[in-house]
């Protein structure tokens, strides 16, 4: 039944593919000669069931996604008000690359350009270059739920080429913001930009952000629920650059974009999603990333203010009446996640039953991509040489006219299931 969600996934990424609009980072000269055509998607739900599509698998360099962790680090090292004091929070309606601060208080406008993360690396604590960037790289990593390892190639192009963030980084420390020597600390800055990751690299990190801190495939913590709040409502106004305005009102999801041509965005308590190509539009944004994130969230239902109640337990109950046959309660509202879990959790059962009921009688709302998921269960099941019923008597899932036939309670299920099994007289 998960193959029900990866087919639309791929239809998405499929929608998308044959765009060709935009131009590779070619300022940073080892970003200029990736392959133009990669494109990959990878989702992963909050318990990190993972589902890819494309070049899933292609590493890329994290760039600029990386500013949304270094800026966490530093909150979750050295706390809120440390960091609130050295970088602001405020949109910057400027390039990600713009040499400014804050007219009235001369910091970074906010962690999301380059001077707000050049300052944030500053204020992870260490005693040097290299033990500051490897509290980073655990940091990542921990996010992430392996050991990420870094392109030599692409740092030492970027550090070749950085001439417009040293510019920035002797800026902020003639203006007080940057309290470290500009030079190690653009090293380290260079090096957490030049950190590989893939698609499914970035759907776990995401998923991390999503389950409040807590990796859901190492079961580890990394950081703390305030921390992420944080970081996340950031990511929220400014982690698209000044095309952020524009992407909360189509795509609806707190996201950070990387010239490497990752975008990592994030559905808090459900999921998180990692897309890679490398071309970008003149914001620094991949095309088709922004192509992408936009129709998942439009077929997906995931904006971010749709989110009614489905980000609880969708599942009421799972119980079997009679040997070999299996009740799924379903309640509350359904939109894509919880529909995928009862999906799943079908499908990861399946061994255990003959006859399966979906029970929506206790389901409130229910969106149109979750209704066309839960509708097609029963398809699904007989293709797997499963019955499946459904217990629907308020039409939420079986619109009038659907051939579906609707039982009005579970017990109406038996009870039919008994009258086709007795001996004809």
């Amino acid at each position: 039944m998960a193959e029900l969600v990866q087919r639309r996934l791929d239809r998405i990424r499929a929608e998308h593919a044959e765009v060709a609009d935009g131009e590779l980072a070619d300022y940073i000269p080892e970003l200029a000669g990736v392959d133009p055509d990669g494109f990959g998607l990878s989702l992963s739900t909050s318990d990190g069931f993972i589902y890819e599509s494309g070049q899933a698998a292609t590493e890329f360099t994290i760039q600029s996604i990386s500013k949304p962790l270094t800026y966490a680090l530093a909150l979750h090292l050295i706390g809120l008000d440390a960091v609130d004091a050295r970088i602001g929070v405020e949109p910057s309606g400027e390039a990600f690359n713009e040499i400014s601060v804050d007219r009235v208080t001369n910091n970074p406008k906010n962690p999301m350009i380059n001077a707000g993360a050049i300052t944030a690396v500053s204020l992870i604590p260490a005693g040097s270059p290299d033990e500051r960037f490897e509290l980073i790289h655990d940091f990542y990593s921990a996010c992430v739920g392996r050991r990420l390892e870094l392109d030599h190639d692409v740092y030492t192009s970027e550090k070749a080429s950085g001439a417009r963030n040293r510019a920035i980084g002797y800026m902020l420390q003639s203006f007080e913001a940057l309290d470290d020597d500009p030079d190690e600390v653009l090293d380290v800055y260079y090096r957490q930009c030049s950190l590989r990751v893939t698609c499914t690299d970035l759907a776990r990190m995401g998923a991390t952000l999503a389950r409040g801190g807590m990796n859901p495939v190492t079961g580890r913590r990394v950081t703390s629920a305030a921390v992420v709040r944080r970081t996340l409502s950031v990511m929220v106004t400014c982690g698209m650059y000044d095309g952020a305005g524009d992407w909360v009102s189509a795509v609806g999801m707190p996201a950070k974009s990387g010239v490497g041509g990752g975008i990592v965005a994030v559905l808090p308590g459900q999921l998180g999603i990692g897309v890679y190509s490398p071309r970008l539009d003149d914001k620094g944004n991949s095309v088709r990333g922004v192509l992408t994130c936009r129709s998942l969230s439009e077929q997906l239902g995931l904006h971010f203010l749709t989110v009614r109640r489905d980000a609880r337990a969708t599942l009421r109950a799972v119980y079997e009446p009679r040997s070999g046959v299996r009740v799924y309660e379903a309640h509350g509202d359904l939109l894509f996640s919880g529909a995928e879990e009862v999906l799943r959790v079908a499908e990861r059962e399946r061994d255990r039953y003959d006859v399966t009921i979906l029970d929506v009688s206790r389901v409130d709302d229910i969106d149109d991509t979750a209704r066309e998921m839960l509708s097609a269960l029963g398809a699904a099941l007989r293709a797997d040489g499963k019955e499946g019923h459904l217990v629907d008597p308020d039409g939420v899932v079986a619109r009038a006219g659907s051939p579906e036939i609707r039982f009005r309670t579970v017990d109406d299920v038996l009870d039919a299931l008994d009258r086709r099994r007795r001996p004809t007289p």
